[in-house]
């Protein structure tokens, strides 16, 4: 008998599919509201990359006498740096004005797009520090903000959207 095939998935990329909320307040990260969530703002239309936003888990080596093979089990969790580049303003009226430097709050992933029943990440953050990133004499790019994250709290994974 064969292998039962996993499901067959519902292929996607990110643009146009993705949200990014920025929620100054959650109660509860493993069961966000909907009232928490509207009360966030999107900031999708303002994001121009984004890196880390990944937890893993070190690996701890269990080594024993009786075997030259040296297993291992899953160490501590952490997170990935992470930060947000989001596009400044020439009037100073931009992302600075929702995230500034040591202010708390949340950073959620709804990758499938804010609908019930789906799946979405939930990052207790600190802002740790909002740069300029690329002051360009070329002017070949936009003026950007690079905010970086400190992940505070272990982050919920695959929560479900609520209504």
């Amino acid at each position: 008998m064969a292998a039962t095939p996993t499901v067959t998935t519902q292929k996607y990329i990110n643009p146009e599919t993705t949200k990014i909320y920025w929620v100054p307040s959650i109660a509860d990260i493993l069961a966000p509201t909907r009232l928490e969530l509207d009360a966030g703002t999107d900031l999708v239309l303002e994001n121009a990359a984004s890196e880390g936003w990944n937890v893993t888990s070190n690996q701890v080596p269990v080594p024993n006498m009786g075997r030259k093979f040296t297993g291992s089990i899953p160490g501590r969790i952490t997170a990935e740096d992470s930060s947000l580049d989001m596009y400044a303003s020439i009037d100073g009226i931009d992302a600075r004005a929702l995230m500034s430097r040591d202010e708390e709050g949340n950073i959620v992933w709804l990758d499938g797009g804010d609908v019930a029943g789906r799946l979405m990440d939930v990052f207790p953050v600190q802002v740790s520090s909002v740069t300029k990133s690329n002051r360009s004499v070329e002017g070949e790019e936009a003026q950007m903000l690079k905010f970086s994250y400190s992940i505070t709290e272990e982050p919920a994974e695959n929560v479900l959207i609520p209504a």
